[in-house]
């Protein structure tokens, strides 16, 4: 069993708090050419998820050394640049000759094209290839324009309309701030009445600032959902295996929306003649339509997807620009092919040339510890019990200690809001705290693993909080 986090120049993976700097060394014949890769994930609230990537990436052979700004409890070897420090980020970059994979919120900011004015290598989209991401109402409209399947909808920045609206309608509507939320920002209403509530914490009390200054009132697609991600190049794409996400707190989909409480991967009802159908009228779209607007789109591209219960197709529910959270984690235990050589593909324009990804023949699942109380009000600053005492045993490639087990490469603890107090106990700090992976010949067999791990980590009284029932859906996928 490892904790994932770097150490020094032995880098084996990473639960990442904001920004990572990967060091690369690189060797060419007899010389020796040094560079850096910077990969950037700036998210609100630590994501668990694209710091998985981080340990796929770190597997190649080339890469040696990660630093990290914004710590948290699993990192080491940090520098302190804030996320929004976008012409520091810059000067770093210059001054140590980084190549940068980018997250969302930097890229809202311009971050992409910043690095682009200077010639400096960076792989994710620009603020306006961004906006799939950003804008709900630009992402719905692009969709519209292209064809891509997605439930109808309409745009509102005044309550009143909005509730009107609502009052005419004869289906149940889903409510989204327009702007970033961390993934907080979607209501999917049962009845009226929780519809015109949603609207007024969005448009009257501003729950989440300006993103909620313009709103989103969707039809509900009823089904499951299914996750896939698209490595780009602006040109063409590539698109990585399937998984599904659980966005509800509490077990069988009850609750509010959070950033994602597990995942697991692949999804066995989702063969490849729905693969084929999806990127055709999906991925293949959107990818043309970006380009023909002027907006070629390089990066990870994410479509959340709804499988109608009734006619078994597919309606897009949203577009990210970045690798999906948690979704990353089992798809990065699960990838046996090099991530890094598809970056670098990617980012070179000649993802075409490359074979198709390849995958272990196992599933995984990821299940989201987090402080009770999440989404909403919660506690902070409670130690962790069951990682074991040693500072060491934190970090990545060392066993968990105090649990009686031996090392499993196959079962990989992620952080998130955790940190180092000043007695060096790692505590809690944010929502979302860890990130429990475990691989297994089978959905049951990896689920099983995850969570006899969740239940020795515990803090505070018992305020942990995850949901029981994380890839349950893929032991029955026919019900």
């Amino acid at each position: 069993m490892t904790i994932v986090q770097m150490n020094h120049y032995q880098q084996k993976g990473s639960f990442l708090q904001n920004i990572c700097f990967y060091h690369l060394e690189i060797s060419c014949g007899k010389y020796k050419v040094e560079k850096t890769i910077q990969v950037t994930m700036l998210t609100t609230n630590r994501r668990v998820g694209v710091e998985n990537m981080l340990l796929k990436i770190s597997q190649n052979n080339n890469v040696k050394k990660v630093i990290y700004a914004n710590r948290n409890g699993g990192t080491h070897q940090n520098a302190q640049i804030l996320p929004t420090e976008i012409d520091k980020l810059v000067q770093y970059a210059k001054e140590k000759e980084l190549f940068t994979v980018v997250g969302p919120v930097p890229l809202s900011l311009g971050i992409v094209d910043t690095f682009n004015s200077y010639d400096l290598p960076i792989f994710g989209p620009t603020k306006s290839a961004a906006r799939l991401e950003t804008s709900k109402d630009f992402s719905k409209q692009f969709m519209t324009r292209h064809s891509i399947p997605t439930s109808e909808f309409k745009v509102f920045t005044d309550a009143e309309k909005a509730t009107d609206y609502v009052e005419r309608i004869n289906f149940n509507a889903v409510i989204k701030a327009d702007g970033l939320a961390a993934g907080k920002g979607v209501f999917v209403s049962n009845n009226k009445t929780e519809a015109m509530d949603a609207i007024d914490q969005l448009l009257n009390k501003k729950i989440f600032g300006p993103a909620s200054d313009k709103i989103i009132v969707e039809k509900k697609i009823s089904g499951e959902e299914v996750s896939l991600i698209a490595i780009c190049d602006g040109e063409t794409f590539m698109i990585m295996d399937t998984c599904r996400d659980h966005k509800r707190v509490f077990d069988d989909d009850l609750g509010p929306n959070t950033g994602g409480m597990g995942s697991y991967s692949p999804v066995p009802e989702i063969g490849e003649s729905d693969l084929n159908y999806i990127s055709d009228k999906v991925f293949k779209p959107a990818v043309n339509g970006m380009r023909a607007e002027g907006n070629p789109f390089q990066g990870f591209l994410y479509a959340g997807i709804m499988i109608e219960k009734h006619t078994g197709k597919p309606f897009v529910l949203e577009f990210n620009a970045r690798m999906g959270d948690p979704e990353c984690q089992p798809l990065m235990m699960r990838m046996k092919s090099d991530l890094f050589e598809y970056i670098k593909a990617a980012e070179n324009k000649s993802l075409d040339s490359m074979q198709p990804i390849m995958w272990k023949d196992k599933f995984s699942t990821c299940v989201i510890m987090t402080s009770k109380g999440y989404p909403d009000k919660y506690e902070t600053g409670y130690t962790i019990r069951g990682l074991g005492k040693a500072p060491d045993k934190y970090e990545t490639g060392y066993p968990i200690g105090g649990l009686g087990k031996p090392p499993d490469n196959e079962i990989m603890i992620f952080h998130s809001g955790t940190k180092l107090n000043q007695d060096n106990e790692l505590v809690t700090s944010g929502g979302r705290v860890l990130g429990i992976t475990s691989l297994g010949r089978s959905i049951d067999e990896a689920m099983n693993k995850s969570y006899q791990i969740v239940r020795e980590i515990s803090w505070g009284d018992n305020q942990q909080h995850y949901r029981t029932d994380i890839g349950r859906k893929g032991l029955n996928p026919d019900k």
